[in-house]
């Protein structure tokens, strides 16, 4: 596949992989500064000091690295760098489309990283899988398996439970992407559908040690919900996955049902003796990302004021919220004096709303929701600007990072014939975005530690 050209849209655009510099002063170019406590936050979550900081000792045996997720690339480049040029080290990650960074210069490749699709699985995530597993095959107690987890591995570690095709993985997966459901819920799904996920990695690669390194992307940081945990113990059950399928009437098979209902696809739970002796450490997370970005504002000489790196529910309210946040801060100086930063992280979610034949399908994520949803509850009031994206660089499965907000936002856009109302009814947030010039554009990041959003009020 091709690297998507968005060079010649109209938009916002930064480069978290330069040097972070300094911050441009907020009252002179606000949206610039903005985009700088982005850059700030990606940095942070780049994972080449958290794993030098969890790097385990060479076995006796051999060194096998598997992994998947957004930051699979980056993940296995910083650990071929950081591993003993004369140490065996082999093994195989699977990453998203586009997703793989440049191999920096002199550095010898030890760890093949192939693509998949994200966020609805295809054929290459289950092949991977597939190698993954057969990778496993043979080891010792002697030997070390190096797990590399980050977001957005449930999608591109696909392995389909018995009697589950790659196609019902597919439409299923859509469903739930669709249906607002929170990531817990959709992972809890995921795991018991599947032959690799919810701790089956870590019982195939029983009895050698297992680390696990994982970057977070999900609200609490808990390394069984991050990429639907194939290293950890979980505690969901088929039960558990059952009521979420029905909850939001997510169509499945007779014979699934069955095999939910009577526990065949069973995960291993915490004291399974196949997790005896393993361990996980969380080397980037949403709240490290936020305290970048915040102290990256008083190094600037702003106030900056963390809210949450767990906030979840529909994209559009959650904006809301944040917009009548920022007017009472701007009207009233509470509950913070301006000007100031509000920054928050965490994953809403957004509900695919019904559209009538033939109207055109909406393009855009969660962070385009989310902006939308804070234009039209702030309503041009005070001097506000915002700016919210993903920290994978991607929102949903458009080239955007995000969007941003300004004072004048809904003028332009009535000047321009856009309506927000209709384009929220629609979820078309990068159709709204786009004619207006305010999409947020950085390209793959090579990490993900999900929503970064940032309120800037003066």
């Amino acid at each position: 596949m091709t690297t998507p050209d968005n060079s010649s849209i109209a938009a916002h655009r930064v480069n978290v992989h330069a040097p972070l510099g300094t911050a441009p002063q907020p009252q002179n170019d606000p949206l610039a500064f903005l985009q700088h406590l982005y850059h700030a936050a990606v940095r942070c979550a780049l994972p080449l000091e958290g794993i030098r900081a969890h790097l385990p000792a060479v076995p006796k045996g051999r060194t096998l690295v598997l992994g998947a997720g957004k930051a699979g690339g980056s993940m296995a480049h910083a650990l071929e760098a950081l591993w003993p040029a004369d140490a065996p080290l082999s093994g195989l990650v699977v990453t998203r489309y586009h997703h793989t960074p440049p191999r920096p210069e002199g550095l010898a490749q030890r760890i093949e990283v192939v693509e998949a699709s994200h966020p609805v699985p295809d054929a290459a995530g289950m092949q991977a899988a597939e190698r993954i597993l057969a990778l496993t095959k043979g080891l010792t107690e002697d030997d070390l398996v190096i797990c590399l987890i980050s977001g957005g591995g449930s999608a591109l570690l696909t392995l389909p439970a018995e009697g589950l095709t790659l196609e019902d993985k597919q439409r299923i997966n859509r469903a739930l992407l669709e249906s607002g459901a929170a990531i817990g819920e959709m992972n809890c799904v995921r795991k018991h559908l599947s032959r690799i996920k919810g701790g089956r990695l870590a019982a195939a690669c029983a009895p050698a040690q297992v680390v696990t390194l994982t970057i977070s992307d999900v609200p609490g940081d808990d390394p069984s919900v991050i990429a639907s945990g194939p290293t950890v113990p979980d505690e969901t059950t088929c039960a558990d996955a059952l009521a979420i399928l029905d909850r939001y009437r997510i169509e499945i098979s007779d014979p699934i049902r069955a095999q939910l209902e009577s526990g065949a696809f069973e995960t291993p739970k915490p004291g399974d003796a196949c997790f005896a002796g393993q361990t996980v450490h969380v080397i980037a997370a949403p709240q490290q990302s936020l305290q970048a970005a915040a102290e990256a504002a008083r190094a600037a000489g702003l106030a900056a004021h963390v809210l949450s790196d767990e906030i979840e529910g529909e994209s559009r309210e959650v904006g809301k919220v944040h917009a009548a946040l920022a007017r009472a801060v701007s009207a009233h100086g509470q509950p913070f004096a301006k000007p100031c930063v509000i920054l928050s992280g965490g994953e809403t979610t957004v509900t695919v709303r019904p559209q009538a034949p033939g109207t055109p399908r909406g393009r855009g994520g969660r962070a385009g929701e989310f902006c939308m949803g804070l234009a039209q509850a702030l309503q041009g009031a005070g001097s506000i600007w915002a700016l919210a994206a993903d920290t994978d660089g991607i929102d949903g499965v458009e080239d955007n990072a995000g969007a941003v907000v300004t004072p004048d936002t809904l003028a332009r856009a009535r000047a321009a014939g856009l309506k927000v109302d209709a384009y929220l009814d629609r979820n078309d947030a990068y159709s709204f975005f786009q004619p207006l010039g305010d999409l947020l554009i950085s390209g793959p990041t090579h990490t993900n530690v999900n929503d970064f959003r940032a309120i800037l009020v003066l």
